[in-house]
């Protein structure tokens, strides 16, 4: 299936109103800090909290506002663009939802928390539309146009180990969490709230981090089926990922943290691995993933020896290919004996037939 024109038009138009609002926030911090440099500081955990003005954004909007651009792009352009929307639809619902209840009642101004809160609104609304104009404008794709295409079988399996490794670490980091932060975190790091001070038009620390886990897996398990939406829903899992790794990889390098490596514990030098692994394993995600996958066939792909099974095996009840002395055969018949094999032509396993006589 595809996209009709009108759906793909609405389509751009939504992710261009989404990233438009991104965009608005991202100035609005970068005007308040007097530069990009401070914001910068702030998305990373590097700037002095004490001194530092409060961003209502952080590096989640920037992944956004890159999805929502690359996703007007496709809405126009790509065979794809059904599972684009609704991709970046669910995922920007799932990101802005805490918003309705977090901008309401965030130690900010007034002015500024209404402002925080009808953007929220205004993304929930876009976000829906997007989900239902991927979904019902959807069409049977015309002969001879492209069609949308999952990955590749080889770039599907390398997508699910990664990405699956990459639910497993972030997962086994919330998991641990509660064990090493102060109990008065919760359940404000899932909900937000006091003492937390989240950012004005983002989600709090866990609620983030379990949108990136269930986009893992989803992306992951898509993937390895070759599902058409795993290619942009890994890809925006890709990106935050490299998000994570860049910011953690900035923290390192900033407070020197590789020069007392080995002096640290265990589960510091685990925690500084991990930043530096997603830094390695997100361009590889995004890499298999940006190119396209061939259709897959059923029975197995095509082998050295051609035909549709595994190796080049037919699938049962198919016809051998024809070749050299092998006659082509209809399907579902039997193929006819090679010489020399079997039973004699005549039928039947009787006596052979007389000796010739003896000579004289």
């Amino acid at each position: 299936m595809t996209l009709t024109r009108g759906a793909r038009i609405t389509g751009a138009v939504l992710c261009a109103v989404l990233a438009l609002l991104t965009i608005a926030w991202i100035v609005r911090d970068i005007r308040a800090a007097d530069g990009p440099g401070p914001v910068w500081d702030y998305w990373a955990g590097t700037a002095d909290l004490r001194d530092a003005p409060r961003t209502t954004t952080s590096a989640t909007s920037l992944v956004l506002l890159v999805a929502y651009v690359a996703a007007a792009v496709a809405a126009l352009r790509s065979a794809s663009a059904g599972s684009v929307l609704v991709v970046t639809g669910v995922i920007t619902f799932a990101l802005r939802l805490p918003g309705v209840w977090m901008a309401a009642d965030a130690p900010a101004p007034e002015e500024l928390r209404d402002r925080a809160l009808l953007t929220t609104y205004v993304a929930l609304a876009a976000s829906v539309a997007l989900i239902v104009a991927g979904a019902a404008g959807r069409r049977p794709v015309p002969e001879g146009e492209e069609r949308p295409a999952g990955p590749g079988r080889g770039a599907g399996v390398a997508a699910f180990l990664l990405l699956g490794f990459q639910a497993v670490v972030f997962a086994g980091w919330e998991i641990r969490q509660p064990f090493i932060y102060p109990s008065e975190l919760y359940p404000a790091w899932f909900i937000g709230g006091e003492p937390l001070n989240t950012p004005l038009t983002e989600g709090p620390p866990g609620w983030v981090t379990g949108v990136h886990i269930l986009i893992f897996l989803v992306a992951a398990v898509g993937a390895v089926a070759g599902a058409a939406y795993a290619r942009p829903l890994g890809l925006i899992g890709g990106g935050f990922m490299l998000a994570s790794g860049v910011l953690g990889v900035a923290r390192i390098v900033h407070f020197e943290m590789y020069e007392r490596y080995f002096d640290m514990e265990f589960e510091a030098q685990l925690n500084m691995l991990s930043f530096v692994l997603s830094l390695l394993i997100a361009p590889i995600v995004l890499t298999v993933l940006a190119l396209k996958g061939g259709p897959r066939t059923p029975g197995g792909s095509p082998g050295p020896w051609g035909g549709s099974g595994p190796w080049g095996v037919q699938p049962p009840g198919y016809p051998p290919a024809a070749g050299p002395g092998v006659p082509p055969q209809a399907p579902g018949h039997p193929p006819a004996p090679a010489p020399g094999f079997g039973p004699p032509q005549g039928g039947g396993f009787g006596p052979p037939p007389s000796s010739p006589p003896p000579r004289r």
